[in-house]
């Protein structure tokens, strides 16, 4: 059956070898196209393909209970990290092998889940900012240290240095931390000796000096623009550096008292023009590189009130993709007046 590749729909199946105008060979015959292999059809200049169509599959079922798996972990690990958080308050330590029950198998479980967008969305809550905003930088640290290609060892202590990062938050009052508009000086102040406390509390708690050094330098800045010690891009622990991304990110994206969250992709955009003098420019572009195909096939809203599809990437402006709204096509590439407002899971 011949079809338009605008009519394409996710399960469709490319009865025959595909090729561009040029003949360059684009899906092999066999291909069961999901939104990226459309999204090439279509960036290959396409018009009509050959398909046979297939039942839709019923994963939906399969991916609720995944999801719904998935779900609860992260709130086990998120009351694990609330009694991790209240015994360092009280003793000025914790007990390392609590924290290994508590995150490890949430850490194992990421090795079967690659789209981070929707695990992003699922952690996407308005209360517990502390530690719900723990448990997404400790998964974004295992994601980055993964796909820079470190060992599965050193990833897991990426991933709970980066869970630990802000343990020294447990010092300061909640007065300033859930205030609502803008910190004085003072206040200011204190809040950023949270990185000193952390390092502190997980050098009384554990053999690792590394862990110890990513809480008290994740916001230490290239340009020496950072705290607490004013530190520059050579003198920052590689495992820092990898938090401090995750960190931002996900401060960004999350709801605080006295910020609103912002949309995933335009944070993303924020982030790369960090990696020019701020954030270390390899890792995040290791975390743009990975992150960005997990937007494909995610509903989104548009600054217009119109709901559409993510459906490609735009090989021109990366951050502003090829939505697909009913059956029209809008490269907000092009459209520079429209932007995404927000990000749907499915």
């Amino acid at each position: 059956m011949r079809v338009h590749v605008m009519d394409l729909k996710p399960g469709d199946c490319l009865r025959t070898d595909t090729f561009n105008a040029r003949g360059l060979h684009v899906l092999p015959k066999g291909t069961q196209l999901q939104m990226d292999g459309i999204a090439r059809l279509i960036q290959h200049g396409l018009d009509y393909v050959d398909i046979e169509s297939l039942p839709e599959a019923p994963p939906q079922a399969g991916r609720t209970s995944i999801i719904q798996a998935v779900t609860r972990s992260f709130d086990t690990s998120i009351e694990g990290f609330e009694a991790v958080y209240m015994e360092a308050l009280t003793k000025g330590s914790f007990n390392q092998s609590e924290v290994d029950d508590i995150l490890q198998p949430s850490l194992d479980a990421l090795d079967k889940h690659k789209d981070v967008v929707t695990l992003l969305l699922l952690l996407d809550r308005e209360d517990n900012y502390t530690y719900t905003h723990s448990l997404q930088v400790g998964m974004l640290s295992y994601y980055i240290s993964s796909w820079l290609g470190y060992s599965r060892k050193e990833c897991y202590e990426i991933g709970r240095a980066g869970y630990l990062i802000d343990i020294g938050k447990c010092r300061i009052k909640t007065s300033i931390l859930n205030k609502p508009g803008k910190l004085s000086a003072e206040e200011y102040a204190e809040v950023k000796l949270h990185t000193v406390y952390g390092h502190e509390i997980i050098s009384n708690s554990m053999n690792d000096s590394y862990t110890a050094l990513a809480a008290l330098q994740h916001h230490e800045r290239e340009d020496g623009s950072g705290y607490p010690n004013q530190l520059t891009k050579s003198d920052i622990h590689p495992y820092a550096q990898i938090a401090a991304i995750a960190d931002v990110y996900s401060a960004m994206t999350s709801h605080r008292v006295y910020q609103s969250k912002q949309e995933l992709i335009s944070v993303l955009r924020e982030i790369h023009t960090l990696s020019f003098g701020k954030l270390n420019a390899t890792i995040v572009q290791a975390f743009t590189h990975h992150l960005m195909p997990n937007f494909i096939g995610k509903r989104v809203l548009l600054s217009t009130g119109e709901m559409g599809v993510i459906i490609m990437n735009n090989p021109v402006d990366v951050f502003r993709p090829l939505v697909q709204i009913d059956s029209k096509f809008l490269d907000l590439s092009r459209e520079r007046n429209v932007a995404v407002i927000e990000l749907y899971m499915e």
